[in-house]
């Protein structure tokens, strides 16, 4: 049994057996301490609502919490240390200290709606707030924009587990092969960049 499989068994287990307060955790966890596929969770709850043991919108709002306390740790990192790590290892992975000016400039004007889109991008979907944070975007707005997002992707995939009902599982492969296009994207994105930092020249 792969690994995804063993963690997806646990966390459902102990939805089943926890009730509300695991769906929380697992979105919480989300990112932090291991990769859990939250949205196969999301689609067990749907399975949960089909069975009128969840209601759909307390498991909604549940799970809305967990993201964005999980994005508002993410969020305090980058507040708190984004800024000095960058100056200090930047270097070491083609990162300069002008690229934190765009960041902040970036984020100030396109902020809520970089925060809002990331919410429905896997991989990415947490650590948006890294930047945000670093930048000091403000922290109301991006509490707002971040729930707001949490909230429609999990209605969403919560809606499909409705859908699916006991077939709730098949999800897995799906997310699991969006997960690796979109982590092929990113190493690709980073490949570029470090090719066309190489040619540049030393300011």
């Amino acid at each position: 049994m792969a690994i995804t499989e063993v963690i997806i068994q646990y966390i459902t287990n102990l939805i089943a057996s926890g009730g509300y307060f695991f769906v929380f955790l697992a979105m919480f966890l989300e990112g932090i301490i291991f990769p859990i596929p939250s949205e196969v969770i999301l689609a067990f709850c749907g399975f949960l609502v089909a069975q009128n043991i969840f209601s759909f919108w307390i498991a909604v709002i549940i799970s809305a919490l967990g993201s964005f306390l999980c994005a508002l740790v993410y969020y305090l990192i980058g507040y708190f240390g984004f800024k000095p790590f960058i100056l200090k290892y930047g270097k070491y992975v083609f990162l300069k200290p002008k690229d934190i000016e765009k960041t902040e400039i970036f984020f100030q004007k396109h902020g809520q709606k970089a925060i809002f889109i990331s919410r429905f991008v896997p991989i990415v979907r947490q650590l948006g707030a890294l930047p945000a944070g670093g930048s000091k975007m403000n922290l109301a707005k991006f509490s707002i924009v971040t729930t707001l997002g949490a909230i429609i992707w999990n209605a969403i995939f919560i809606g499909i587990g409705i859908t699916l009902k006991q077939n709730w599982l098949k999800l897995s492969q799906f997310t699991q092969y969006l997960d690796y296009a979109f982590l092929t994207a990113i190493i690709i994105f980073i490949i570029f960049f470090i090719a066309k930092r190489k040619k540049e020249k030393p300011v």
